[in-house]
C-alpha cells in the first residue's frame, strides 16, 4: 500500500505539536481519524515511528530517520504548488501554437509583440497546417480552427465569427470586366479550394435559390495563396474578412455583389485537450486573443 500526503502530514504536525491531541486540532480532526491515519502509515512502513507513553510521545530511532524525509516530501509538495500558484498570475513556459497560414499571418503575428509584453515568461511557438492536425501528435498545446468543429474530444472557446465575401483586384476587373450576374461567374476564372471543397459553395443565390457552387480554373490548399493569385489579378476569390480587410480598405480587392452576398460567417474557434483544468499559458493566449479579435470587429 502506498503512503500518502495526508499520512505524512499527520505525523510531521503530531511530531511538531507532541500529542495526538494536539495534532488532531491542528488537522482539524477527530482524535480518532489522527490516531487511526499514524497507524496506518506505521502498519504500511512495517516499523515503530513513535513510543507513546501516558505522558508523551518519543520518536524512535526509525521515527527520526522518516521524520526528515517526511518533511522533504511535505515542503516539496508545497514548494510545487506555490510555483503552480505563481505560473497562474505569471504564465511561463512554451506554449505551442497552430493555426491556417492565413489566420497566422494577418490575426496572430500582429498580435505576438503586445502578447509578448504582457507575459514575457511565455516561449511561443507557431505552426502553420493547412488541415486539421492531431493535437497530442503535433504536441500542440492550442488551435486556432476556422469553420464548424467536429472533434468532440477537444474543448473549443469561440473565439469570434468572420463573413465570407467574393472580391477580384481592380486590375482583373479591367481586363476581363465585372459580373453583375451568377451566372456570368462561369464566364470568369475562379480561385476555389481543393479542401475542403465546402469552401467552394460561395455565399450568393444561384437560379435554384441555392448558395452557389463553383468551379475553380485553379485550386488550393491555402487561402493565403487564394488571396495572392487575387490580388495577381489571377481571378476571382472568396475570402473571409479577418485576412482580406485591409486589402479591401486600401482599394487592392474590390467587393463584388455586395448586396446580393448573404451574411455567411465562418466561425473561429481556439481547441486544446480536456483536462480538468486549463493551463495558465494556454488561458492567458485565448484570452489575449479573444479581446484583441473583438476589437478587429469579429464578432463572437
Amino acid at each position: 500500500m502506498k503512503i500518502t500526503l495526508d499520512e505524512l502530514q499527520t505525523f510531521v504536525t503530531v511530531v511538531d505539536m507532541g500529542s495526538i491531541t494536539a495534532a488532531a486540532q491542528q488537522l482539524d480532526q477527530t482524535i480518532s481519524a489522527t490516531s487511526r491515519a499514524l497507524g496506518r502509515l506505521e502498519e504500511k512502513l512495517r516499523t515503530t515511528l513513535l513510543r507513546r507513553t501516558t505522558r508523551r510521545l518519543e520518536l524512535t530511532e526509525e521515527g527520526r530517520t522518516f521524520l526528515q524525509s517526511a518533511r522533504e516530501i511535505i515542503e516539496s509538495v508545497e514548494g510545487a504548488q506555490e510555483q503552480m500558484a505563481a505560473r497562474r498570475e505569471r504564465p511561463s513556459g512554451r506554449l505551442r501554437v497552430d493555426a491556417a497560414t492565413p489566420f497566422m499571418l494577418h490575426v496572430i503575428v500582429p498580435l505576438v509583440a503586445g502578447y509578448r509584453e504582457r507575459y514575457p515568461q511565455v516561449e511561443l511557438e507557431l505552426n502553420s497546417n493547412e488541415g486539421i492536425i492531431d493535437l497530442l501528435e503535433r504536441r500542440t498545446d492550442v488551435a486556432i480552427r476556422i469553420g464548424p468543429l467536429k472533434d468532440s474530444t477537444l474543448h473549443s472557446r469561440p473565439i469570434g465569427s468572420s463573413r465570407l465575401r467574393i472580391l477580384a483586384s481592380p486590375a482583373y476587373l479591367d481586363a476581363h470586366g465585372q459580373p453583375r450576374r451568377v451566372e456570368e461567374l462561369a464566364k470568369h476564372a475562379l480561385l476555389g479550394f481543393n479542401q475542403p471543397e465546402s469552401l467552394n459553395v460561395w455565399p450568393i443565390l444561384g437560379q435554384d435559390n441555392e448558395l452557389h457552387r463553383i468551379a475553380p480554373a485553379v485550386w488550393s490548399s491555402s487561402g493565403e495563396t487564394l488571396r495572392q493569385l487575387a490580388l495577381a489579378g489571377i481571378g476571382i476569390v472568396c475570402l473571409s474578412d479577418f485576412m482580406t480587410a485591409r486589402d479591401r480598405d486600401e482599394g487592392r480587392l474590390v467587393q463584388l455583389f455586395a448586396r446580393q452576398t448573404q451574411d455567411v460567417r465562418q466561425p473561429i474557434n481556439a481547441v486544446y485537450y480536456r483536462n480538468t483544468a486549463i493551463s495558465s499559458r494556454i488561458a492567458s493566449f485565448v484570452d489575449y486573443l479573444a479581446e484583441a479579435v473583438g476589437s478587429m470587429g469579429l464578432r463572437r
